[in-house]
C-alpha cells in the first residue's frame, strides 16, 4: 500500500471490498442500464445491505458512522464505474438524508433515516424551480398553513431521483420564510415527468409538481424559516463531494486512454509512443494529481472542524473545468472511435458536460470566489458570543437605522413599496419601521403598519453586518439574525448606499 497522510489499512481494505461489490452487481449493468435509461431499485437495497449507503450516518438509524476518509474512497470507486447514477447516490446520501439527519427533530430521522439507509426508499432534494436555480432566494413554491398540514403548491425542476424516489427534503415558502419540509412522492397531488438528457440517461432527473399537496408540520426539517440556512450551509458537503467523484472519473478515464493507446498502432507503432501524444498524457496527469491531493487537503480540513466554504468553491471550479479538459483530450486519443458509442469514452463526454452546471456553475463558483478573496468576505462555521466586535464600530445601531433615509436611492426605487420591521436588542436597538413609497424613504422608532419582512438581530450583530465586519450569510445561517422574507429583504437592500 503507498504511504498516505490520509488513508489508513482499513480504507484500503474497504475500498478492495467496494470494487469487488462493484466488479459483481454493476460494471456488468451498466450499458444495460443507459438503454434501458433507467437504473433498477434492488441496486440500492444491495447497496443497504452492505451498509454503503450509511457510511456517513450514525449506527442508531443503521448507518455505520465512519470517518470521512471511507466517504472519500466510496466516491471515488464510485465514480470509476461509469454506471451514470454517482449523483443520484450522492444526493440520496449527503444531500436529502443528510439535512434531515442534521436538522430533523428524532421522530422525523426515525421516520425517514433507516429506510435510506438501508436502501428501501430512495431519497431527493428538491430546491431548484424553472426560474430559480443558484438563487434560491427567488424560489416559489409556497406551504401554507392549515391547522396540523400544510398545503402545498408549486414545481420543481432539474430533480435528481425525481421520478421514482419515495420522498422529497423540499425548499418551500412558509410564512415565516424559506423552510425544509419532506414530502412523501405518493402524496395525492404529486405528479413527476422524467427528462430526456443529453447524459447521464441512467441516472433519473425529473420536473415535480405540487398541486394542493397535505403534508403533516411534523415533516418540518428542523426550525421554520431557516431553510435558506440549512441550504447554504450543505453546499459546501455537495461541492465537495462533486469534487472527490471527479478524482475517480478523471483517474478511470485516464486508465482507460491508456490501455487504448498502448494497443492502438498507427504506422507500426502503438500511439503511446508518440512524443507529443504521450506529453499530453503527462501534462493531465500532472494536474489530475494537483487536483486530488487539493481535494484531500480539503476533507482534511473539514474533518478537522474547518469551514472550509473557499477551498469548496474553488473544487467545484477547478475539478470540474479539469474533468471537462480530460475527457476531451483522452476522447481525442481514440480518434474516431471516440465518436462511436462503443466506446466508453463517449458516453463520458456527454456525461461530464453537466459537471460546470449542476451544484453551482463554474460563473457562481467565481463569484463566490471573488467575494472572499477580491472582496475579503469572511465565512465563519459559527460566530460565538465572545466573538463580538473589537473595535468600536463608527456608528451604534440606532445611529446607522435612523441614516436609512441619507443613504436611499430614489432612482433604484422607481415604482418598489415596501414596509419593513425591525427589531434590534440591545441598548443600542429599538423597533424601528422602514417605509418606502412614492420614491421616500421613512424611518419610525415603532413598528406601524403591515410589514412585508420583519428583521430580527441583535445590536451588535446589526453594527457588524452594516460595517461589513460581519458576513451575512455566515449570520443568517448561525441564526444570528431572522428574516422573515429573504426575497423582500434582498430587495430592500438594493435601495440603500453602503456606509
Amino acid at each position: 500500500m503507498k504511504k498516505s497522510l490520509y488513508f489508513k489499512e482499513e480504507h484500503e481494505l474497504f475500498r478492495q471490498s467496494l470494487q469487488d461489490f462493484f466488479k459483481k452487481e454493476i460494471l456488468p449493468h451498466t450499458n444495460q442500464w443507459e438503454e434501458n435509461r433507467q437504473i433498477p431499485k434492488n441496486i440500492w437495497e444491495k447497496m443497504g445491505e452492505m451498509g454503503y449507503l450509511g457510511i456517513y450516518h450514525e449506527e442508531k438509524y443503521g448507518g455505520l458512522d465512519l470517518d470521512f476518509w471511507y466517504t472519500v474512497v466510496f466516491l471515488e470507486e464510485l465514480a470509476k464505474t461509469n454506471a451514470g447514477f454517482s449523483g443520484n447516490i450522492s444526493v440520496h446520501m449527503y444531500m436529502a438524508t443528510n439535512h434531515i439527519a442534521k436538522a430533523g427533530n428524532e421522530a422525523l430521522k426515525q421516520k425517514y433515516l433507516p429506510d435510506a439507509i438501508a436502501g428501501k426508499k430512495i431519497a431527493a432534494l428538491a430546491i431548484s424551480e424553472p426560474n430559480a436555480g443558484s438563487d434560491v432566494a427567488a424560489l416559489r413554491t409556497n406551504a401554507r398553513r392549515e391547522g396540523d398540514n400544510f398545503i402545498i403548491n408549486g414545481q420543481k425542476l432539474w430533480i435528481t431521483n425525481g421520478t421514482y424516489c419515495d420522498f422529497y427534503c423540499t425548499a418551500v415558502k412558509t410564512e415565516k420564510g424559506l423552510s425544509l419540509i419532506v414530502i412523501d412522492a405518493e402524496s395525492e397531488g404529486v405528479s413527476r415527468r422524467k427528462l430526456n438528457k443529453m447524459g447521464l440517461h441512467s441516472s433519473d432527473t425529473a420536473e415535480v409538481f405540487f398541486d394542493n399537496v397535505k403534508v403533516p408540520v411534523s415533516n418540518l426539517v428542523g426550525e421554520e424559516g431557516k431553510g435558506f440556512a440549512y441550504i447554504m450551509d450543505s453546499f459546501q458537503l455537495e461541492r465537495l463531494t462533486i469534487g472527490i467523484g471527479l478524482i475517480g472519473g478523471n483517474e478511470w478515464i485516464l486508465a482507460e486512454t491508456l490501455e487504448y493507446m498502448a494497443q492502438r498502432e498507427t504506422f507500426g507503432r502503438a500511439i503511446n509512443k508518440y512524443q507529443v501524444l504521450r506529453h499530453n498524457i503527462a501534462q493531465l496527469a500532472a494536474e489530475i494529481e494537483q487536483n486530488k491531493q487539493f481535494i484531500y487537503h480539503t476533507c482534511w480540513l473539514l474533518s478537522q472542524g474547518e469551514y472550509v466554504v473557499k477551498e469548496c468553491s474553488m473544487i467545484k471550479l477547478l475539478s470540474t473545468e479539469l474533468n471537462k479538459k480530460v475527457i476531451d483530450e483522452c476522447l481525442q486519443m481514440f480518434g474516431g472511435y471516440g465518436y462511436s458509442e462503443d466506446f466508453v469514452v463517449c458516453q463520458a463526454y456527454r456525461d461530464t458536460r453537466v459537471g460546470t452546471i449542476a451544484g453551482g456553475t463554474s460563473q457562481i463558483m467565481r463569484e463566490i470566489i471573488a467575494k472572499m478573496v477580491v472582496d475579503n468576505t469572511v465565512y465563519q462555521k459559527a460566530y460565538s458570543e465572545t466573538d463580538t466586535i473589537t473595535e468600536k464600530p463608527i456608528k451604534i445601531a440606532k445611529e446607522i437605522i435612523l441614516s436609512l433615509p441619507e443613504r436611499f436611492k430614489p432612482e433604484k426605487a422607481l415604482d418598489y413599496q415596501t414596509i419593513i420591521h425591525y427589531d434590534i436588542a440591545g441598548v443600542n436597538g429599538g423597533k424601528y419601521t422602514i417605509k418606502i413609497q412614492d420614491g421616500v424613504c421613512e424611518v419610525k422608532d415603532n413598528h406601524e403598519g403591515q410589514a412585508k419582512c420583519v428583521i430580527t438581530v441583535e445590536d451588535s450583530i446589526y453594527e457588524g453586518l452594516e460595517l461589513g465586519k460581519i458576513n451575512p450569510q455566515e449570520a443568517l445561517i448561525n441564526g444570528k439574525i431572522n428574516i422573515s422574507d429573504l426575497g423582500e429583504m434582498m430587495k430592500f437592500t438594493k435601495v440603500f448606499k453602503r456606509l
